[in-house]
């Protein structure tokens, strides 16, 4: 009798096994469903709710490595993230951390959204593939190269925004040298940093 009962525990087991792997192999597929790239899932660091003042704070420290390392102004970087990303809380910053709206060309980690450019003097939708990143630094320090290196056909075209001596001087030549497509983008930025006093950090 002893050992029929032996006999009878040996199928649950079996079965038990069987759904542990399959339990296994579904958390492992779970685990590469990142819809991006299939690396590590992105980092949502930020709370959607979180103040202007937090918003500043948050970046300032990287802000200031980056002037440290390349000569950017720290109100610079601060100002045109806020303004390009609602202070932390667009889709594109808040989902995807990219705090600047910077394009996504060839294999690069991207995701396709809409967005709203000036062109023919006037303000249109488009859509368009923008740089995904895993966290707000990356994106900062993206931001920062690209003024570092230019672009493939001219690498000096931002050099007049690393050697500006104030502000208000890098905010013209971000104007004056393309980076934005508002006629209006050098008075915004100005703005956003005379308001919150984010030249104390230069």
């Amino acid at each position: 009798m002893a050992r029929k009962k032996k006999n009878q525990l040996k199928m649950p087991a079996i079965i038990v096994g069987f759904l542990l792997i399959l339990v296994g192999f579904v958390f492992s597929l779970m685990s590469l469903s990142d819809p991006v790239n299939n690396h590590s899932p992105l980092v949502h660091q930020e709370d959607e709710d979180m103040t202007k003042q937090e918003f500043i704070d948050r970046l300032r420290p990287h802000a200031e490595e980056l002037q440290e390392g390349y000569g950017i102004l720290p109100s610079i970087i601060i100002s045109q993230a806020a303004l390009e990303s609602n202070w932390g809380r667009s889709q594109l910053a808040h989902e995807y951390n990219n705090l600047f709206g910077i394009k996504a060309y060839g294999n690069q980690d991207k995701v396709n959204l809409e967005t709203k450019e000036y062109v023919n003097e006037q303000w249109i939708t488009i859509e368009g593939d923008f740089r995904v990143y895993h966290s707000w630094e990356d994106s900062m320090d993206d931001h920062t190269m690209l003024f570092v290196n230019g672009v493939d056909w001219n690498p000096q075209k931002y050099e007049d925004v690393l050697t500006a001596q104030s502000h208000q001087e890098a905010a013209e030549a971000l104007q004056e040298d393309g980076y934005a497509t508002d006629p209006g983008y050098a008075d915004k930025v100005i703005e956003v940093i005379e308001n919150y006093q984010l030249d104390q950090y230069d």
